[in-house]
């Protein structure tokens, strides 16, 4: 296999991973108290499921709620053991030891983008929830999906595209 040979270096994360796990933590946990403060007023059927527009398509019990957080608490986790071993991910670029220590930072970087992308999101999601379960909000609207979706590619796209990017600069 081609990561074998590849350099496996500790690297130390840097304030950005730092300081945006932590936001999302703080935010993910403020949620989880926002859910158990409404809990006892939540009505039996909240929203389970959401279509493309935005729109509750299915009502489940209120212990449906717990779901995406804890779906987003499991890949959040899962997504920062993964962020360990940057030398077994897949690369866009050949590894060398001259470029590893710039492309594995990149490639740990989206993974932690990407990371808290998906838990804040998934925390948007739990808090709007419990507004619409309440009769405050509709939906989430068209602009969810779309803000969405752009975040997550938007995102991978930078982190591809300055792969390129770092990799012009070791061969110079």
């Amino acid at each position: 296999m081609i990561e074998e040979n590849r350099p496996k270096l500790t690297l130390p994360k840097t304030k950005w991973e730092i300081v945006f796990n932590i936001a999302t933590i703080i935010t993910f946990m403020s949620t989880m108290v926002y859910l158990l403060y409404h809990w006892s007023l939540l009505p039996e059927k909240v929203p389970a499921h959401y279509n493309a527009a935005g729109v509750v398509d299915r009502w489940g019990s209120k212990g449906e709620m717990l779901i995406l957080p804890i779906i987003g608490m499991m890949m959040w986790v899962g997504m920062t053991i993964l962020e360990r071993y940057p030398h077994v991910y897949n690369y866009m670029v050949p590894i060398t030891k001259e470029n590893a220590p710039a492309q594995y930072v990149n490639a740990r970087l989206m993974i932690n983008v990407l990371k808290n992308e998906i838990l804040l999101s998934f925390s948007f999601l739990t808090w709007e929830g419990i507004k619409i379960a309440l009769d405050e909000r509709n939906g989430l609207g068209i602009w969810f999906p779309i803000i969405f979706l752009g975040l997550i590619f938007g995102s991978m796209g930078y982190f591809v595209i300055r792969s390129f990017y770092l990799q012009k600069r070791v061969n110079r």
